[in-house]
């Protein structure tokens, strides 16, 4: 089973994402799931696209939540991804 590729987009100045990167990081930590944050910052495609919804969590490519981290719904989401 393919390990999940968890990504959280930032931005600077941003409290939302704060929080968010709290919750991810309760989360995968719990299940063992490594993750990495990708700043919009300096990205122009990306801001483009996700400028108003920052923080935005992608999960293999998909995406699975902006401004706040649903913590039960990302472990649901993890969970099934590992295969339980």
């Amino acid at each position: 089973m393919p390990i999940p590729d968890v990504v959280l987009l930032t931005k600077a100045d941003c409290h939302l994402c704060t929080e968010a990167r709290a919750a991810v990081e309760r989360v995968t930590s719990e299940l063992g799931v490594a993750w990495t944050e990708q700043r919009i910052d300096g990205d122009p495609s990306l801001q483009e696209r996700y400028a108003e919804e920052i923080p935005v969590l992608l999960v293999d490519g998909i995406q699975r939540d902006f401004w706040t981290i649903d913590e039960q719904r990302l472990t649901r989401i993890l969970k099934k991804a590992l295969g339980g």
